[in-house]
């Protein structure tokens, strides 16, 4: 029961904390479950396509620092990455709920920790509680960060009528790149790289904090 509760305890704290933070116009929790098991379904074509991906690496990539890179960017970053946006774009693109930017945040959030809570639980039934702990502040808040990169791009596609094509690109590259970077420090195992894993998280925690204030600030209800 304990690695149950240190499994879906932060997924669930940072979707309370993304539900308040979307002040002027709540989401409808029926489409926000909905995108909670989307990403929770995505597990297995992600799972899929990495196992595939991942039986190349050591042809291409033959040093220990290069197959760290393919790991972390063309198995883990590309494919989580993509299938989340697929995911939330099937979700909401043309649902009239995403009538604000904002709105692209909270459902790309909903859909990302959906996807980390079937992760989180698989990683900590498999390595223990202390595991558990260590992940509920690196990778699911990891994984909320990277969505709300997703979500601030996806709000700026769609609710912008120029550069469309633009944004809906930096929606999936953005979070890809983040993604590769925050994998790429830990599968190196490169101690000077490793000194970088905690203010690159900080990094990411200002930036997503301020995507947020930003999409909050240009709310169509907040007047």
């Amino acid at each position: 029961m304990d690695l149950l509760i240190i499994s879906i305890a932060p997924v669930i704290i940072i979707l309370a904390y993304i539900y308040y933070r979307d002040k002027y116009e709540k989401e409808p929790l029926p489409l926000l479950i909905k995108g909670l098991i989307a990403g929770m379904i995505i597990v297995l074509p992600v799972a899929f396509f990495e196992n595939i991906l991942s039986s190349f690496l050591p042809q291409i990539f033959t040093s220990k620092i290069s197959y760290a890179f393919g790991n972390a960017f063309i198995v883990a970053a590309l494919c989580e990455e993509l299938f989340k946006l697929i995911a939330v774009y099937f979700l909401i693109w043309k649902n009239p709920n995403f009538n604000e930017r904002f709105d692209g945040i909270v459902y790309a959030v909903f859909v990302s920790l959906g996807f980390a809570l079937i992760e989180n639980i698989m990683y900590v039934f498999s390595n223990g509680f202390s595991t558990g702990v260590s992940r509920a502040f690196t990778a699911v808040p990891a994984h909320a960060m990277f969505a709300i990169m997703m979500g601030y791009y996806l709000g700026l596609a769609k609710f912008i009528n120029i550069k469309k094509s633009y944004y809906f690109t930096l929606a999936f590259i953005i979070p890809f790149f983040f993604h590769g970077v925050y994998d790429f420090i830990l599968m190196s195992h490169v101690n000077w790289l490793l000194l970088l894993f905690f203010p690159f998280i900080i990094y990411m925690m200002y930036r997503t904090n301020i995507r947020m204030k930003e999409h909050e600030m240009n709310s169509v209800f907040k007047f």
